[in-house]
């Protein structure tokens, strides 16, 4: 099995080699990078380009380990009791089977995304420890071992909002999705709008990596904005030189898609006027 760019997701060579060195090796690849830079859809593209099938655990700031592995629903079982529910007498009739045993029970390899992983509190990866590393748990309600039937491809992100444990760390193969440069974008743009015209292409990534690299900038706009951007500026079959701005309007046409909170939006207006002022 070996991943590489698809029609529609193009990897870096970097990534291309984590991806499969973590296959390789049957250890998480923990994804790491700025929100917006295609961490979950890797996860998604590395099942299409496998033909391998795909679970999504998406983390929250509530989710528990637990939940991955099971739930037993005590409540349920003692309404059913009161009610003299012939099923109650099967415990496994209240286990709720989480995204890790759906993945260890599958007949045939999967992906398991495991996405977002430092919202969760940060006990959350240490619980999984032994679990991705034995590639096995015990279920105390009924007293069974759930091994996993094929060791699945486990891919975690994590928008690196807090540390992760250090023995979690050691049993992961870690890559760092490193911003595009102008030509990976292009090519990224490329995929998703194929006929985009260079002159429009070049303006539009010109004008996006200046408000990129703008100093003071509280959030920099990611890949998927800089796409929701291009899909709007097609919409409105903008030109290159629609695109241009000047001393009076320094603002970015469509601004609304690559600045995400008024700061940006006020530093923008404040370079603006400085620059009038300085006609």
């Amino acid at each position: 099995m070996n991943f590489r760019s698809t029609e529609t997701y193009v990897a870096a060579p970097d990534l291309i080699v984590a991806v499969n060195a973590a296959v390789a090796l049957g250890r998480p690849l923990l994804v790491k990078g700025e929100p917006g830079t295609g961490k979950t859809e890797l996860a998604r593209q590395v099942a299409e380009a496998l033909g391998l099938p795909l679970l999504e655990w998406h983390v929250k700031s509530t989710t528990k380990a637990q939940q991955g592995l099971y739930e037993y629903d005590a409540v349920s079982r003692l309404r059913d009791s009161q009610l003299g529910e012939a099923r109650v007498h099967e415990v496994a009739n209240y286990i709720r089977r989480g995204k890790l045993w759906q993945a260890f029970a599958a007949p045939d390899r999967v992906v398991l995304l495991i996405d977002e992983i430092d919202k969760a509190d940060i006990e959350f990866p240490n619980d999984l420890l032994q679990e991705l590393d034995r590639m096995e748990f015990h279920v105390y309600e009924t007293g069974e071992t759930v091994r996993a039937a094929q060791r699945p491809v486990v891919i975690i992100t994590s928008n690196n909002e807090k540390d992760l444990p250090d023995a979690f760390l050691r049993r992961c193969f870690f890559h760092y999705i490193r911003f595009p440069d102008a030509e990976t974008l292009a090519a990224i743009v490329r995929v998703h709008f194929p006929d985009i015209k260079e002159r429009l292409l070049a303006a539009a990534l010109t004008e996006f990596f200046e408000i990129r690299e703008t100093p003071g900038l509280k959030k920099k706009p990611s890949t998927s904005e800089a796409l929701d951007w291009l899909k709007l500026i097609l919409a409105e079959d903008l030109s290159p030189e629609d695109l241009k701005r000047d001393a009076r309007h320094l603002l970015p046409r469509l601004h609304g898609a690559l600045l995400k909170n008024e700061q940006d939006v006020q530093l923008f207006e404040r370079l603006a006027f400085i620059a009038r002022g300085q006609r």
